[in-house]
């Protein structure tokens, strides 16, 4: 067999029927990778530093034959991990790439399609398709934003839009953090902002040719920050802002956040404090030390309430953006539908 060098957009179009291997360090790969990658380092960090100086210092056969001595007693478990991950699959093909698609990805190609895989390496490796995920913040998007003070059920609202046939983006489920203070509790850790990145430009992609909702945040979600390109796009577009009472919001936000750790939840209104104030911080964290969860969190509510409002006032051509849901109670089904009728 032929082993074949396509580019990033063939790369990506197969990736989405056949495994994909990034045969990259544990530690490039730990930092950030195509998101369908399985990780089969030719290399291990610090076997990757010893060919890299060797290299550097007695050129391109000295560090091929150090390579060699770490690829040779690799080769039987390579073939067996990816006759693993084949499995699951019913195709023979494999993608395979390395950082700039040099030497790395050719000698695990090389092995792979001496086995009898039909092998496929990406032109350009992981570089390549960073360059392509950086365009992708750069195109213009169909998409309209999903807004509402805090605890109006924004994301379980975007979310249920699934079942009504309406594509979205999560962002912060791809950011794993819900956008507050207090939106990383409960959470997993957060990617590298690379890694961010690269799930977010996947997802443009799938919606690229069509209309997409997404939830409206600030450009910063926890640790990480939204493309400013793209940032621009969602700011500049349809703002669907879902108005639920205060009381009803307040309901919510306690039935998620009163369940949790108090010392976490003092924790993020200790971040917060500068901004929320002093007599302000003090009695909303005495209030959580008292179990009076429902006074606690109204302090925090309408210190969010004010903090969106000012946003919201200092959005471009908000009037003409904005257009308000009001609605009675949180019911998801009920007010996915009144979303639906004024989108449509």
């Amino acid at each position: 067999m032929a082993i074949s060098k396509i580019n990033i957009e063939e790369f990506l179009s197969l990736a989405k029927e056949h495994a994909v291997i990034d045969v990259r360090s544990p530690g490039e790969y730990l930092h950030a990778h195509i998101p369908s990658a399985h990780n089969l380092p030719l290399f291990s960090d610090e076997e990757r530093k010893t060919v890299g100086t060797l290299y550097k210092q007695q050129g391109k056969q000295k560090a091929i034959k150090a390579g060699l001595d770490f690829f040779g007693v690799k080769m039987k478990s390579m073939v067996e991990e990816v006759e693993a991950i084949k499995k699951k699959t019913t195709s023979n093909t494999v993608l395979v790439h390395c950082w700039r698609g040099g030497m790395r990805s050719a000698g695990v190609a090389w092995l792979l399609d001496l086995y009898g895989f039909e092998v496929y390496t990406l032109a350009g490796g992981y570089k390549a398709f960073r360059n392509w995920t950086l365009l992708q913040f750069e195109n213009k998007y169909n998409l309209s934003v999903l807004g509402g003070y805090t605890g109006s059920a924004k994301t379980e609202t975007l979310l249920h839009l699934i079942s009504k046939k309406i594509a979205i983006i999560d962002l912060e489920g791809l950011a794993h953090h819900k956008g507050s203070a207090f939106g990383g509790i409960g959470q997993a850790k957060q990617p590298s902002q690379e890694m961010f990145e690269n799930k977010l430009a996947l997802a443009l992609q799938n919606n690229s040719h069509g209309f997409f909702m997404i939830e409206d945040e600030s450009q910063r979600i926890g640790a990480l920050n939204i493309p400013h390109a793209l940032w621009k796009n969602i700011r500049t577009a349809p703002l669907y802002f879902i108005d639920v009472p205060f009381q009803e919001r307040l309901k919510h936000i306690i039935a998620y956040y009163g369940r949790l750790e108090k010392d976490k939840l003092i924790t993020a209104i200790l971040r917060i404090q500068k901004r929320l104030g002093p007599n302000e911080t003090k009695t909303t964290i005495n209030l959580l030390l008292e179990n009076n969860i429902e006074g606690a969190f109204t302090i925090l509510l309408k210190y969010y309430d004010k903090e969106y409002g000012k946003a919201l006032e200092k959005r471009d051509n908000i009037q003409t953006l904005l257009h308000k849901i009001t609605l009675e109670k949180i019911d998801i089904e009920k007010n996915a539908i009144a979303l639906l009728s004024i989108i449509k």
